[in-house]
């Protein structure tokens, strides 16, 4: 989390804006701007809400890197984009996929509105480019690590437990012909070792 915060600071400053067909200028590593939010959430997911000390520090690195006319947006930017992703995660009881994309749905206008109002470059067309071009990355990780339906392959767990217990059952029957007549325990005993074979041999 850490080294993508200085690496973006540093892509900002040496990577040349592109000129847009109305005019405005657009930065090419508004792109990557995305993934902090969504690393960011990764590294809440680990170490909690500890993650604010990096996120402090990460603030005083975005004031230090930027050049001095944007030192006080780029710090000010991050601070309010960061504690919206922060918060939002913290707050929203979904799936971690959800999380991710929910925050960075906020959080990615957020710093883009801060940093272009306080540059005194804020016009809807340069907001809704810059914040389209930082959702790209939330929108990856979101396809990416997002639940898939159950299918046959999530049963699979279910199903060796089952077939265990009555593997189990039926040995217990087998040993005991007095309960249920030697050949048919012995059959009961067979019937799950034959299926549990079937399951395992591969595709």
């Amino acid at each position: 989390y850490m080294a993508l915060i200085v690496g973006v600071n540093w892509g900002f400053a040496v990577t040349p804006l592109i000129a847009l067909p109305n005019g405005e200028m657009w930065p090419p590593m508004s792109l990557v701007v995305g993934f902090i939010f969504v690393v960011r959430d990764y590294a809440q997911r680990r170490v909690g809400h500890k993650v604010l000390w990096a996120m402090l520090v990460g603030c005083v690195v975005s004031w230090y890197m930027a050049t001095p006319q944007l030192a006080v947006a780029s710090a000010a930017a991050f601070a309010v984009g960061e504690l919206g992703d922060w918060a939002l995660y913290t707050f929203t009881n979904r799936p971690f996929s959800q999380r991710i994309l929910i925050s960075s749905l906020v959080s990615a206008p957020l710093d883009s509105i801060v940093f272009l109002g306080l540059i005194g470059l804020a016009t809807p067309w340069s907001v809704v480019i810059m914040s389209l071009s930082k959702l790209g990355g939330a929108l990856l990780v979101f396809w990416s690590t997002r639940v898939p339906e159950p299918g046959p392959q999530a049963l699979q767990p279910t199903a060796a437990r089952v077939i265990d217990v009555a593997h189990s059952f039926s040995s217990a029957l087998a040993g005991c012909p007095q309960v249920l007549g030697g050949p048919w325990a012995i059959l009961l005993w067979r019937a799950p070792q034959r299926f549990s074979a079937r399951r395992r041999t591969p595709l």
